[in-house]
């Protein structure tokens, strides 16, 4: 009889909601859907990109396509200057295509930290080549309000070994899977770069930030803008798009 209590207390036990107690989200599937909704299987996009320093802003236009993680593909298409210019990621390897002097530079992973045009974005920000869901080990750290909205707070540190450019990173992201905030550390735990994601609207057939910025923590003025324009998600695109036979033609 003893034994029957025992099971029987054990099952109400299991099925009851203790007051003020609830699961914590899991980290890694948040970071997955945000990532997904964000790329996508396919993706192309339409954006406006402008540097801002103290003393001067300069503006540049883009068209970018990608393949999940492995193919990316940006296109620049003002101002004159650097119109023509095209980046290609393959897998982990990434070139530049400069019209001007008619050559291809393939970029090494040793320069996937430094700014690419200029601006406070790395390379490895604008053609993903570390990945969020791939490369990090994910931990929730709780919740808290960004500009009123309530967000689930992750860190994402770097797995052993793994290929990319940041010692930690925190992001908040929204309950629709919208990610409002991110800040990136170095090796040292020093925060180097801010960004903040706004201006959600309908792309497509899903609603994300279109309004980003780049900050720099600790320069001030410095800042880079970038506004989605237009997208289109999960329209296939073939591999040999992403070649670098494309890059000369890509219009």
């Amino acid at each position: 009889m003893r034994n029957f209590r025992a099971i029987a207390v054990l099952a109400v036990l299991r099925f009851m909601v203790i007051p003020g107690f609830t699961q914590a989200p899991d980290a890694l599937e948040i970071i997955k859907k945000v990532d997904q909704k964000m790329r996508g299987n396919y993706s192309y996009q339409e954006m406006e990109m402008k540097i801002v320093r103290p003393d001067w802003e300069r503006a540049v236009t883009l068209k970018s396509w990608s393949k999940s993680t492995t193919y990316a593909l940006i296109l620049i298409t003002s101002p004159a200057k650097e119109k023509g210019q095209v980046f290609l990621k393959r897998d982990k390897e990434m070139w530049n295509w400069v019209p001007s002097i008619e050559r291809m530079i393939k970029i090494p992973p040793s320069m996937m930290m430094q700014s690419w045009m200029g601006s406070d974005f790395t390379n490895d920000d604008l053609v993903r080549e570390s990945s969020i869901v791939i490369d990090y080990v994910h931990n929730y750290l709780g919740e808290e309000d960004i500009n009123g909205t309530s967000c689930w707070k992750l860190e994402l540190n770097p797995k052993p070994e793994a290929p990319v450019v940041w010692g930690k990173i925190i992001v908040w992201i929204d309950k629709e899977y919208n990610q409002l905030k991110v800040e990136y550390y170095d090796e040292d735990e020093y925060l180097v770069n801010i960004m903040n994601q706004s201006n959600i609207r309908k792309m497509d057939d899903r609603e994300i930030p279109t309004h980003l910025e780049m900050i720099p923590a600790d320069e001030e003025g410095k800042k880079t803008v970038i506004n989605i324009l237009s997208a289109t998600f999960d329209d296939p695109i073939p591999e040999n798009f992403f070649s670098q036979q494309n890059m000369q033609r890509v219009r």
